[in-house]
């Protein structure tokens, strides 16, 4: 039987170049690509050479080239800004309102430090991918006016330490992120990778939204978007092959709490006024019996942007938005 893409998929080339720029200069779009980074130095370099090489330089597809460095202590900003990204310090962004760390929180970060009105995501610590990555997440973007959220679909392979495929990725998507959906979300179960790392977003749209601080941040787009525009605004891509560094099995529980966590606050469960740090107990097998370790896992979310003082949502403005939302927010 011939293997078909699900319904709902794009192509990564599916719209030719030329159309996406045509597209993009007919809505007076502007592009800015973020990398959240930390302790990435060994790949960091690579990604931002890739996406400044292809559509920056050659084709001004992206004008915005952004790293936001989650207090790394490699040379992760020095690689990313010799490659030709702009580095932002996420604990130097907005330090007026606190300090948090996580992916989320480095994604929020990133609305106070673009200008763009088409945010794109791509994870620091890509090994196995290709550039096609930024027009492809970009396409229903340009293309499509309903269409709010893109998410990436590919083959994400497991590598050992001497990068043999031992067995497929995504084991908190299949353990905990597909069952909620299913138990939930069942309009969001035909999503292939809820989790995925790369992902394109209205501005408009991602700057309304509250925002985990850690890794429930991808997850709690989508619930978002979904309640907000409806299933039909979340596009999916395929964009072949994808593989990055992966975690021990061990470092995934804290990943599931914050997925968890944010769910639970869109269903209504979890509440300000609940804890934002849970310590999560593990036990690791040793001589004589089990050792306990303790996480403390943060999952406190950060408010929609639009409602903090002194930030400034992008200039470009749809024709579509109400006339109260429009111009600069402070």
């Amino acid at each position: 039987m011939t293997a078909a893409l699900p319904a709902h998929v794009w192509r990564h080339d599916a719209v030719p170049i030329e159309a996406l720029l045509a597209a993009k200069e007919r809505g007076g779009h502007r592009v800015s690509v973020v990398i959240p980074a930390r302790d990435e130095e060994d790949s960091v370099g690579a990604v931002v050479a890739a996406v400044r090489a292809a559509w920056v330089d050659q084709v001004g597809l992206v004008d915005e080239l952004v790293v936001i460095d989650s207090d790394s202590v490699d040379a992760t900003a020095e690689r990313a800004a010799d490659a030709g990204a702009t580095v932002c310090a996420a604990s130097s962004v907005r330090d007026d309102l606190g300090p948090a760390q996580g992916k989320g929180e480095a994604l929020w970060k990133a609305l106070h430090v673009t200008t763009g009105d088409l945010l794109l995501f791509l994870d620091a610590d890509l090994v196995d991918w290709g550039p096609h990555f930024v027009p492809g997440l970009l396409a229903p973007l340009l293309t499509r006016p309903d269409v709010q959220l893109v998410k990436a679909v590919y083959h994400r392979p497991h590598l050992d330490a001497e990068g043999n495929e031992v067995e497929a990725g995504g084991r908190v998507t299949e353990l905990v992120a597909r069952p909620i959906l299913a138990l939930h979300f069942p309009e969001l179960a035909h999503v292939v990778q809820p989790l995925s790392g790369e992902w394109a977003i209205r501005r408009v749209a991602f700057e309304r939204m509250s925002v985990p601080v850690g890794y429930g941040v991808e997850i709690a787009a989508l619930v978002d978007t979904c309640a907000v525009h409806g299933p039909d605004a979340i596009a999916q891509v395929d964009l072949g092959r994808r593989t990055h560094r992966h975690h021990r099995h061990d470092t995934l529980g804290p990943m599931a709490v914050q997925v968890l966590a944010a769910v639970e606050r869109r269903l209504g469960e979890r509440t300000d006024g609940d804890a934002v740090v849970i310590p999560l107990r593990q036990f690791a097998p040793v001589s004589g019996g089990f050792e306990e370790a303790v996480r403390h896992v943060d999952v406190a979310e950060r408010p929609p942007a639009v409602d903090i003082r002194g930030y400034r949502s992008a200039s470009f403005v749809p024709d579509w938005l109400d006339e109260d939302d429009r111009g600069w927010r402070r």
